[in-house]
């Protein structure tokens, strides 16, 4: 817009008279008034825009732990896809708060989301062992369906309660069943387990102790390093496809694999309860599609994958066993034990938990 001021509205020194510049302030304040007009919120709409939500994520795992990797891709997708309103920023595991420490840092506000294992936290809660990779569990796809329809979130939740932390059905990817071992000794009879010195978490590795093997923990990104020092004989971690990634054939001649010990890997999203509440339904719609594809995708990739690093580990000089039957049925023998006394003895919870999830293998298993 532009503004003129005529000649004979000067004074003789070539200033602006009094009553021209009235008249160009008038001029000035109506154009004011009209541009507020022609744009009416525009201002009042940049002072009460929300501010962009920014959430921290962490992974349990190394960089190139595939469950990791879907990690940081499922964060990435819903910054994507929330077309700015909204940013999770995703970080490897221990690089916030210690390994398997996840879920501790959403309940202090260190995070407001996390991708772990709920066998990571049997400090807190000892029915976490059940949904996660246990003799006994349900394999695959029937973990995920009882998950998601049969009520597990909601009994996980309700595990949880008092912590600022939540899951939701679809959080859930069960992954293929877990390498029995990587193990430097052959494996024949049950005696063997007795002398192995192994890395073993959560149910399995209690279990496994009962049974005479001397188990210890270690994060899953140290695995290596502990082979290869001798300070472990054999570990347990994932499956055969994320294993390939971790170059385990390096450090270990033998694979054994059976569903005995752990039919399913499940990992687990959960967010901060408060964090969760204060999101717009839209956003939590778009966290949970977008966290319910990714788990559904992982688990497929990885059956997929594992299926083709049965051939990388044999070409690479590791030989892949099946656990001798002896050891199997040893282990699914103490397993029935071992739950039978935690539910006599722990918080109805664990029953509850246990229960449900064997009334629905049975029930799953006699329609296939």
């Amino acid at each position: 817009m532009c503004f003129c001021v005529f000649p004979e509205r000067h004074n003789k020194k070539g200033g602006l008279t009094m009553k021209a510049f009235r008249n160009v302030f008038l001029v000035l304040l109506v154009s004011v008034f009209v541009l507020g007009a022609m744009m009416p919120g525009q201002f009042a709409d940049a002072a009460d825009a929300p501010k962009k939500i920014v959430w921290k994520s962490s992974g349990h795992g190394p960089a190139s732990d595939p469950s990791q990797i879907f990690h940081d891709d499922c964060c990435k997708a819903i910054t994507k896809a929330s077309g700015g309103r909204m940013e999770i920023k995703p970080f490897v595991g221990g690089s916030i708060v210690p390994a398997y420490k996840e879920l501790d840092a959403v309940n202090e506000g260190a995070l407001q989301m996390c991708y772990t294992c709920p066998m990571y936290n049997l400090d807190k809660w000892p029915a976490a062992g059940l949904i996660s990779s246990r003799p006994g569990a349900l394999a695959g796809e029937a973990l995920r369906t009882w998950f998601n329809y049969g009520g597990g979130a909601d009994l996980m939740n309700k595990m949880m309660g008092g912590y600022d932390a939540l899951t939701f059905p679809g959080a859930l990817s069960p992954l293929p069943e877990e390498v029995f071992f990587h193990s430097k000794k052959k494996l024949e009879t049950l005696d063997d387990l007795k002398s192995l010195k192994a890395r073993c978490m959560g149910d399995g590795g209690e279990i496994l102790k009962r049974m005479g093997a001397a188990t210890v923990i270690i994060p899953g990104g140290e695995l290596y390093e502990a082979m290869k020092r001798g300070t472990i004989d054999a570990f347990e971690y994932s499956t055969l496809a994320s294993n390939w990634n971790m170059h385990f054939n390096e450090v270990a001649k033998y694979v054994y694999i059976s569903p005995a010990r752990a039919p399913s890997d499940p990992q687990v999203f959960f967010v901060s309860k408060s964090a969760w509440e204060a999101l717009p339904d839209d956003l939590k719609l778009l966290v949970q599609t977008t966290v319910d594809r990714f788990t559904q995708a992982q688990h497929e990739y990885l059956v997929y994958e594992s299926i083709k690093a049965v051939d990388k580990f044999r070409e690479a000089g590791c030989e892949v066993l099946k656990v001798p039957k002896e050891i199997e049925d040893a282990l699914i023998l103490e397993a029935d034990k071992f739950y039978e006394e935690k539910s006599a003895k722990e918080g109805p919870i664990f029953g509850e938990i246990y229960s449900s999830m064997k009334e629905y293998g049975e029930a799953y298993r006699s329609v296939k």
